[in-house]
């Protein structure tokens, strides 16, 4: 029963630190295959009583899922854009460090007697 207990708490530590040397794409597939074998061994033990055959069916259907959310990420919202040497290896573009005195004041900030 103790090796039970020191099972079950060291899993989900061994599960985290294995994605620590994956890419993001490995990761998003991976993490689909997972989420979908568990959902599929637990809807293939409550409606067909065989959880090895949801987990199978579930596990490959999250994994197409995984590669199409990565795929969608990329295009879409969360990857950098790639290195292209700009600002890495010259200097950044004229204006980008703001020196100098400030800006005048708007027109509508006008102290005194109205323009007109």
């Amino acid at each position: 029963m103790r090796f039970v207990k020191i099972a079950v708490l060291l899993i989900p530590v061994f599960m985290l630190a294995g994605c620590a040397g994956m890419t993001r794409s490995e990761q998003n597939v991976l993490g689909g295959g997972v989420l979908g074998a568990g959902l599929g061994a637990a809807i293939g033990a409550a409606a067909f009583g065989n959880p090895a055959a949801g987990a199978a069916i579930g596990g490959a259907a999250g994994l197409v899922g995984g590669a199409i959310h990565d795929s969608w990420e990329r295009e879409n919202c969360c990857y950098p854009p790639a290195a292209t040497g700009y600002y890495y290896n010259s200097p950044p573009p004229p204006g980008y460090y703001h020196y100098g005195p400030p800006p005048p004041p708007p027109r509508y900030y006008h102290y005194g007697p109205p323009p007109y």
